[in-house]
């Protein structure tokens, strides 16, 4: 009895004395990043980094350690004390989509990462060339059913969040789009914006200067609500389309083994930071919408996302590249 409780104060004095190092100026937080610098999710965790750093007076470092697919990344943070001082900042496709897409993956979330918190919503938005008749995705879809030459939608690649918004508006309505994969979506705005394809389901941070300066056009929000920076722009279930749900959200976590404690104060700390307006309207501005959430809805959200993709990955045969 007297060991049990000896353990538990032990834990309680680590957890105490990490979060006042960070509190009060100790050693740098480190932000691991699984891409590379000026990457959308580099922007994301950069920004966080400023404010955040703030909020806990102390440096934080932002380290990218792009490849494999995010699991370089990942093995960083593994490997890392589990002391708060490291964090995993990634997206959805790494920690959600991966573990179906893949056979093999080097990481396990539930066994070596621990949620701390959502940072930013990316929800998908479909666009087309701005001369394109179609005024909206129900006028989109009803032309593609009629042409074979209308019904291309590019993504960023097998298995992207994009690929699987395109399976979920086939599945939607029917219309049996042909899937154009790309390497990035860099690639597949220029060859929508060309008129090679007839589409594109990208994330808001990456076309909204796109939609903006009027080279492309957006038609439809894969989204329950609209979309702040986008407010004129109907959802797809406004106009008829249910079940397209797509959203490529950012999260922080942290190597398996971190104190509770500790996890809860950095989740404070992350909530603070995204509540602050100077951040705030920097991610709105950006297309990116700021999502803070507690640890216990983060997880929620990795299974019902994991399962949710899983299912569709299997059901559609996809195969990573």
């Amino acid at each position: 009895m007297f060991g049990s409780l000896l353990r538990v104060a032990v834990a309680l004095v680590g957890a105490g004395l990490t979060t006042l190092a960070l509190a009060q100026g100790g050693a740098p937080l480190r932000i691991v990043v699984s891409f590379p610098p000026g990457g959308p999710v580099d922007f994301v965790a950069r920004a966080l980094a400023e404010q955040l750093g703030k909020e806990l007076q102390t440096t934080v470092v932002v380290d990218n350690k792009a490849g494999a697919n995010g699991a370089i990344g990942a093995g960083e943070v593994m490997r890392a004390t589990p002391d708060g001082g490291t964090l995993w900042i990634t997206s959805v496709g790494a920690v959600a989509v991966n573990p179906a897409l893949y056979d093999k993956l080097s990481y396990d979330m539930k066994r070596d990462f621990v949620p701390v918190s959502l940072v930013v919503n990316n929800v998908e938005l479909l666009v087309i060339h701005p001369g394109n008749p179609a005024a909206d995705a129900a006028a989109f879809v009803a032309a593609a059913k009629r042409s074979k030459d209308a019904a291309t939608l590019a993504s960023s690649g097998i298995g992207s969040i994009p690929h699987l918004a395109l399976e979920q508006l086939n599945d939607a309505t029917g219309a049996k789009f042909t899937h154009i994969p790309y390497k990035g979506a860099a690639p597949a705005i220029t060859d929508v914006m060309g008129g090679q394809v007839a589409g594109f389901f990208g994330d808001i941070p990456g076309l909204i200067g796109f939609v903006k300066s009027g080279k492309l056009k957006p038609i439809g929000i894969a989204a329950s609500k609209r979309h702040p920076a986008l407010p004129e722009v109907r959802t797809l279930d406004e106009q008829g389309i249910a079940g397209v749900d797509s959203n490529n959200w950012y999260a922080l976590f942290a190597p398996a083994k971190t104190q509770p404690q500790v996890v809860e104060n950095l989740n404070q700390a992350v909530r603070r930071a995204l509540a602050a307006p100077a951040l705030r309207d920097k991610l709105l501005a950006s297309g990116a919408e700021p999502a803070p959430s507690t640890p216990q809805e983060l997880a929620t959200l990795l299974k019902n996302d994991g399962d949710k993709w899983a299912r569709l990955i299997r059901e559609k045969g996809i195969k990573a590249e």
